[in-house]
Formats: structure tokens, sequence, C-alpha cells
């Protein structure tokens, strides 16, 4: 069947409306679809599915083939489409561009790191797009040697991701990985020779992760199932003929492997997982071709890590009577029975253990308390411990330590809504910080010109939800403000209060941000995200609702000028809320958006499916297919009125694909009642992320900028 389009949209009606800079708490006459072309038509092809008690009809199935060039014209016809209506934002688009452009320090250089006789950093350039991996030997004084050069790698590609690079132990070798499709998944694996400059034939495709022996001559690396799903371990012997040898691989289709190496060196550790239940595996480096050692074997719902010390284990410890977890003490032999283990740090339901890093002398330990992050530093010896804070009311901090065991100092980064994200070295000795770099922002940026605030909104069940907030000092609270309220809400991930530049674009033309930070997320403990998965992932959304309904009562904005905006899993809460509550938003970006919740959860051909059974449930499950169809936006579109929707989608995304806009689009123009614009804009050469380079992705948040400023109506 042949695939009708209007061919008009493709002319840009010039003159229908302008983009000015009149106050915000004026909104103009904002035109509707009416006054432009008509939109692409997706054509219906019904498939019949039926499962447990429903018989369903799929109209727009067809979409999902990336390879039908139907589905190919019809992506390209949207995003003519998107670009027609859009084209007398062009100004406001490249003004946006521009202004967030003039943010970035285009020239810049990360703090050095010392490892092994060098100092190993990355530096940006004037105009160029990507990062320059870099080295200078034993001191910053002598000349640098430009170990990759991103840019390099890039030229003629609309795509570049490098996820991960690691010098051999004797700093002769750099083993990276990398793709130019823009997807998160299917990196190629090579090694660059730096005496010499060249690239090694030894060239390996389509792994998720990889980690040098010491020997300088192997390679460890994890490949992906069909469905992408990380599962065999190989190593690899630089200049081999014979075959990769495969270590381990991961059967059960709920876990995946990621592997590392131990900061003492003593070990290779992988770690196979589920999001309810680990075991970890230990190599001695000693003798790379040796066995896998399984710590402890895996049981479920239990969830562990280990640190590796040459005089203990330390192990990090989640079951279901400790979800913030705990850490023992482990002796370096006969650990295996219980009774050697030693608890340390106890759990507190009050505060969650993030993360941790074992030094020669002191455990680094990230917690979170009251949904904020602080560190916690332990001396190995005495127990003594001594604590980071932070006396803002909203920010962020992370631990990042330093490849040398016997350091005594580690480094942590620092931002908040209104303060650039800036790098500190704490001396575990003393107890002092010492700030190292603070991002800069060309053109000067006064942090006390804006207003940060924590805000609480009482969920439907009284539960009191926390919101991060920022906008300019003197904005009278009236309801006149327009404001972009985010969030996500799922996997257990907290939507943390950072730092970015983009936003202002936004706060200096009197917008209120915000951040709701609901369940689903771990904001404020493991039970936090207990509460917002399964068969309490409603809660997510209401939460969202709440939020916005207090935001609106409290009048820092109101129904006819509040845009929301939520990528991937987030996209997924941007579908169920405009679902349920369409009333209460103007405007809705759902980047990369997680919709077709049902269709997608039932095809274990695809990324991620399996393994988020224990994220959303098995709907092959009826309890479960009960529980999802509450919700799952593509399947709740209704006829009613909907706010102005912009949907954004990648064609080589590999955790959720480009069909899933694109279905929730072709089906809502069916269904909604109102003359509001909908969108959908894809991305024809990159993934999950959207355009890689710093600037070209620039672009795309201007796009998404002016779209909710022009359909709010300033």
């Amino acid at each position: 069947m042949k695939l009708f389009y209007s061919l008009t949209y493709l002319v840009a009606m010039a003159g229908l409306y302008s983009c000015t800079s009149q106050s915000t708490k004026e909104l103009s006459n904002v035109p509707t679809q009416n006054d432009f072309p008509k939109p692409p038509i997706a054509l219906k092809k019904p498939e019949t599915f039926t499962e447990h008690r429903y018989t369903r009809v799929d109209d727009f199935f067809w979409l999902k083939d990336k390879k039908n060039p139907e589905v190919l014209q019809y992506l390209k016809a949207e995003n003519a489409y998107a670009d027609a209506v859009m084209a007398t934002t062009k100004p406001l688009q490249e003004e946006l561009y521009k202004e967030m452009r003039s943010r970035i320090k285009e020239d810049d250089q990360s703090v050095p790191v010392f490892s092994n006789g060098y100092y190993y950093y990355s530096r940006t350039e004037t105009g160029k797009q990507y990062g320059i991996q870099c080295r200078k030997k034993e001191s910053l004084s002598n000349p640098e040697e430009v170990i990759l050069d991103g840019n390099q790698l890039a030229e003629g590609h609309e795509a570049f991701i490098l996820s991960g690079m690691q010098v051999s132990e004797n700093q002769n070798l750099l083993a990276y990985q990398s793709n130019t499709t823009g997807s998160y998944a299917e990196f190629t694996l090579k090694v660059k020779d730096l005496q010499t400059g060249q690239v090694l034939p030894d060239e390996i495709e389509d792994i998720s992760g990889f980690v040098w022996g010491t020997d300088n001559q192997t390679l460890y690396y994890i490949t992906y199932d069909e469905a992408l799903r990380p599962y065999r371990l190989y190593r690899h012997t630089l200049g081999s003929k014979t075959k990769d040898v495969l270590v381990y691989e991961e059967k059960n289709p709920l876990f995946t492997l990621s592997i590392s190496r131990s900061k003492s060196k003593e070990f290779i550790i992988l770690y196979s997982g589920s999001f309810t239940t680990s075991e970890v595996q230990l190599l001695p480096t000693s003798d790379p071709n040796g066995t896998f050692e399984v710590f402890l074997p895996r049981q479920q719902d239990v969830m562990y890590g280990v640190d590796v010390h040459p005089q203990h284990f330390y192990l990090t410890y989640k079951d279901k009577q400790n979800l913030n977890q705990k850490i023992y003490e482990l002796p370096r032999t006969g650990y295996q029975d219980r009774k050697s283990w030693k608890e340390i740090v106890p759990h507190d339901p009050k505060v969650k253990i993030e993360d941790t890093d074992v030094y020669e002398k002191y455990l680094v330990i990230e917690v979170r308390n009251n949904g904020l992050l602080e560190m916690r530093v332990r001396d190995l010896a005495s127990g003594a411990t001594k604590a980071i804070n932070f006396p803002e009311p909203v920010y962020s901090a992370y631990a990042s330590g330093l490849p040398d065991f016997k350091s005594t100092k580690f480094r942590y980064a620092y931002t908040s809504l209104n303060r650039p994200m800036s790098i500190f070295e704490y001396d575990m000795e003393s107890g002092k910080s010492t700030k190292l770099k603070e991002k800069e922002v060309p053109g000067g940026f006064n942090p006390d010109a804006y207003e940060v605030k924590r805000l609480w909104a009482k969920a439907k069940d009284g539960v009191k939800i926390p919101m991060a907030v920022v906008y300019k000092k003197g904005l009278e609270l009236d309801g006149k403000n327009p404001a972009l309220m985010t969030g996500y809400g799922s996997y257990g991930m907290s939507s943390d209060a950072y730092f970015d530049s983009d936003v202002f674009s936004l706060v200096d033309r009197g917008f209120v941000y915000v951040i709701a930070q609901i369940r689903g997320g771990s904001d404020l403990g493991e039970q936090w995200y207990e509460d917002g998965k399964l068969q309490k992932k409603m809660n997510s959304f209401t939460d969202f609702i709440a939020c916005a309904e207090y935001l609106i009562q409290e009048k820092y904005t109101a129904a006819d000028r509040f845009a929301i905006q939520g990528g991937s899993a987030g996209g997924l809460l941007m579908g169920a809320v405009v679902n349920m509550r369409p009333e209460l938003f103007k405007v809705v970006i759902a980047e990369v958006p997680f919709v077709d919740v049902i269709n997608t959860m039932l095809d274990t051909s695809l990324p991620l499916t399996t393994q988020e059974y224990e994220q959303w449930g098995n709907p092959t499950v009826k309890a479960d297919y009960d529980y999802i169809r509450q919700y799952s936006p593509y399947d709740n579109l209704k006829a009613q009125k909907y706010p102005n929707i912009l949907a954004t989608g990648g064609l080589n995304d590999s955790q959720v694909g480009f069909h899933e806009p694109a279905k929730f689009v072709a089906k809502l123009r069916t269904l909604k009642t109102d003359d509001n614009i909908t969108l959908l804009k894809t991305n024809m050469g990159s993934g999950h992320g959207g355009a890689t380079g710093r600037f070209d992705y620039l672009k795309e948040v201007a796009f998404q900028y002016a779209f909710i400023i022009n359909r709010i109506g300033l």
C-alpha cells in the first residue's frame, strides 16, 4: 500500500507569527495547527494481537521496521513538517544557540590526573566539537603528547561517541572503544601504539566494555547477544592469530556483565547483575590465563560489591532488610564464613550508601542523606570518620577517585543549580579541601542573581515530594510566570540538581526551572526507588502531577504557561501524565520517549526488554500486563485535548526504538480533539542521546526551547 503525504507542509508559512522579546507576563496569540499545512499522514495498517483476555489492534505497528523505505520516507516527512512549522522561529533558534554557545569556554582543559609517570587530561579547542585526549610525562611543564583526537576520529561522520579508553600498565598502548552511529551500544575496540602512533590490527567489533590485564598483552572484553545484552567475556592476546578465548557466558537473561580492575591492581573484577541480584567473580592479574572465582554465589534479591585491599575485602551489601546498603570488612581468607564478617557501616533507613572507593589507608563512602549527596572518609586503621558537608539547600557532589591506591587524597566535583561545576581535592589526612578548578562561564556569571529553593509537594498518598527550583531574583510569584519542569523517576536514578548553563536561556527570560525528584528514582533512598516501580509505578506519575499542582497553587506558574520535559523513561513520564492530566500543561517535550511499553516489553528480541522485567513487570504475566496497561502512554491515548507536544527520536537508538515516538505521534493525531501543535523530530544519524557534537547538540536544545517559548506565546 502506498503512503500518501500532504505536500504543502513543505512550504514554511512566513509571517504567521513573530518571535518577539515581549514581557513574559503577556501572551501573544499563538497560531494553531490550523494555521499550518496538514502534517504527514501515517496510514493505518492494523495488526491484531491477543494477550490474556485482551484483543489489541495496533494500527501503527508497521512503523517499527527501520529497513522499510516507507518508514524512512515518513520520518523524513515528519522532520520536514517540523521544520516548516518552526520556520519562523529560526531567528529565535539562532539567538538561543548563540546564547548557549557563548556560555561554553570553547578552549578548555580538565584537571590533570597523575598515573604511572604521566599527567593525563583532556582538552577542547575553539570551534571543534570533540575532546582531545593528552598527556605529559612526569611534569606539566614537559611537552604535550596527543594520544587521541576525537575530532579526527569523527571526521566525515554525523555522530561519534568515545565511550571508554585505558592505557596499558607500561603506558605504551592505548585501548579505546567508540562508534559513529551515536548508539550507546555496539562499540568497536581498537588499540593504538603510543610510541609509533599506529593503530594495531587488533580490532574487535560490537563490544560493551573492556579492561587491560597488567601484562600489557591481554585484553578482556564483553560482547552482546542479539538483544544487545552484554553476556559473554572473552580474552584477547595482542597480535595473536588464534581465536579469542570465551572466558565466561552469563546465561540468565535477566543478568548483564561488566568488567573492571581493582585500584590495587590485584584483581580483574567481573560483575554479573540484574536489577535485584548480583554476583562478583575475581581473577588475579598475576594469572591472566587463569579462571575467575566466584566471590559469593548469587542469591535472589541480594546485591553486593567488592573493594579489594591487601589486608581485607570491603563488601557493600544490600538485601530486602537493608535497602540502603551496609558495609562489611572481610578477611582475605576464610571470608566465606559469615561469622568472620565485621560490620563497619550499619544500615541506615535514612541514609543510602551510593558508592565506595578504597585506598591504602582510607575508605571513601559516598552517601545520600535526605536526598543530598555527601562524602564520608573512614580511616581504616582507627575507624574514625570525617564528613564533607555542603551548606546549600540544593546541590550535587560526586566523588571522583584518583588511580593511585596509596594516595592520601581524592577528588570530588561540586555543583548546584546556580553554581558551575568545581573540582576539589580533599586531603584525607588533614581533612582540608582545595579547589582545583571552577568551570568558567564566558562573559561572566553571577550566581547571586538567582534564587534557589527546595520545595515539597504533597503526593496523592500524603508523601512529600522534593523539588529543586531556580529563577531570577526579584521575580514576582504571581501565577503569570512561564515554567519548565523536568523529571525522570525510574531505575533508581536520582534527579540531582546540577548547573546547566543552557537552562539560563529560559531562566533569564523569566522562566521558573524545576526538577521534580519523584519516586522511582532513589533521591530519598532506596525505598524511594522501590515505591516507584513494578506495581507501584503509578506513584511516579501522580507524584509529578502533585508537583505541577503545587507550583500552580503557589503561583510559581499557571497551566497556560507550564512546559514539562523528560527523556527516555522520563519520556514515559511525559506520556503518562499528559494522558492523565493534559489540562495542567501547555507544552510537552518528550525526548526519545519510552511510550510503547506493552509492545516493547512483549518483544524479547529488543534491547533491554528481558532484563527490565524487574523494573516494569513481565507482561506475559496477566497481573503485570493489567498494571502496565493502566499507564502505557501509547495504549492510553484517547479522544481528548492535549498540550502542544514535541517528540524526538534517534534512528540508531539502541535504548528506545525510534518507532516509539513515531507511533505515539501518529496515533495521537488520529485522536486528539484540540488544535495544538504536535511534532515529531527524528535524528536520522544518531541514537539515544541525539547529536553527539557539543555544538550540534545545542542546535537540538535551541529547537526545543524555541518550541517551548513559541507555544507558550512569549
